[in-house]
């Protein structure tokens, strides 16, 4: 990442400068733009446009699904009279793509409206593009400006950037626990497989939405086993995460809901027993060495940019204690169960708390 923004002229100079506020206010803008595609861009990135002209936009786009135009495109299309892009700059909040993937290269469009300047963001993480469109713009004689808001440009796409940095998914550890500690009650025999609800409905429906903003969900087999969740979005409008289940000895029951095969299902075990189906495979990995890293590898290659792990105790615990992580976002609720599986021991640094009612919402942001 860039300590400071740069200026890059057609001669290949550096004048670092001051931020001026003028580019600030347009890159904000095109990260509220970007926001608009928060979980509907996988694999791509989120990313917001603007085009000024005489300090007044004229132009505006955000990237809204993946295979669909780019911000760029979008903004550029939107400009009613395209003889003022010549004399315009476009800001975007991440570096302008030089390759051909489902759609062209966001750069040859700049270069041929002629778009004098350019202000961007941050540079873009994927090798395919890394520095290589801010280095076609400046070939072609644009100036281009890289580093404003930089911080911020990257917290928006938090999960793109560790997939391509990390060569791993983004990863938000999730789980509610009583007000003395514990995960769930000690289980009594012959209890029913569903959860039992330490939260409240609103906290409940929040996480549901927080499942339609990633691409994945693990649960550990005896979460599975206990609960028999679904681990889908039925509370909120949205995708579905891809379900990730460990089931070492193939435990879990083929009636549970995760073998539903309604939604894309990934079940990692230490054989494969069991026939793939439409939307259920399964991967083999060695349980006598740590499983962390072997899942967070499968699930890089299977182009899946996060995860929430969502339990239980032993699966969570285990990506604490190898520091494999990058978010937490706990709950506790007002019931008490004396007694039962205890939560994860995570370091409490970097903590933001809100409350949901009678729930109180731990965020732990781990910078390692």
């Amino acid at each position: 990442m860039l300590n400071s923004p740069k200026t890059i002229g057609t001669k290949l100079k550096i004048n670092y400068f001051c931020i001026v506020n003028i580019h600030e206010k347009y890159i904000k803008r095109c990260i509220e733009l970007a926001q608009n595609g928060f979980g509907t861009t996988y694999p791509n990135p989120m990313v917001g446009s603007v085009i000024v002209y005489n300090n007044q936009i004229i132009g505006e786009g955000w990237h809204k699904k993946a295979g669909e135009p780019h911000a760029e495109v979008n903004a550029v299309r939107s400009v009613k009279d395209k003889s003022l892009l010549s004399k315009a700059t476009i800001y975007v909040s991440l570096e302008p793509c030089s390759h051909f993937g489902k759609t062209p290269p966001c750069c040859d469009l700049i270069i041929e409206h002629k778009i004098p300047h350019v202000v961007v963001g941050t540079v873009d993480p994927n090798e395919k593009v890394a520095g290589k469109g801010i280095k076609k713009l400046i070939e072609a004689g644009t100036n281009v400006t890289v580093g404003v808001l930089e911080k911020e440009c990257y917290e928006l796409n938090k999960r793109f950037f560790t997939f391509h940095q990390k060569q791993r998914p983004y990863i938000l550890l999730k789980w509610a626990e009583s007000q003395d500690g514990f995960l769930s009650p000690e289980k009594q025999k012959d209890a029913e497989r569903e959860p039992i609800w330490i939260t409240n409905s609103y906290s409940r429906q929040l996480v549901h939405k927080w499942r339609s903003e990633e691409q994945a969900i693990l649960a550990g087999t005896q979460t599975v086993i206990d609960d028999n969740p679904k681990l889908n979005t039925r509370d909120w409008s949205g995708n579905n995460p891809v379900r990730v289940i460990l089931d070492q000895n193939n435990r879990i029951s083929k009636d549970s809901f995760v073998f539903d095969d309604s939604i894309k299902t990934i079940v990692f075990t230490k054989s494969e027993t069991s026939l793939p189906t439409e939307n259920t495979t399964f991967t083999v990995i060695d349980f006598e060495r740590s499983i962390v890293p072997q899942i967070t590898t499968a699930l890089y290659q299977n182009q899946i940019q996060s995860v929430i792990i969502e339990g239980g105790a032993k699966t969570l615990q285990s990506f604490i204690d190898q520091n494999i992580w990058d978010e937490a976002r706990i709950f506790i609720g007002k019931t008490s169960f004396k007694n039962g599986t205890k939560a994860p021991l995570i370091p409490k640094e970097n903590v933001t708390k809100t409350n949901i009612l009678d729930d109180e919402l731990l965020n732990i942001r781990n910078h390692d």
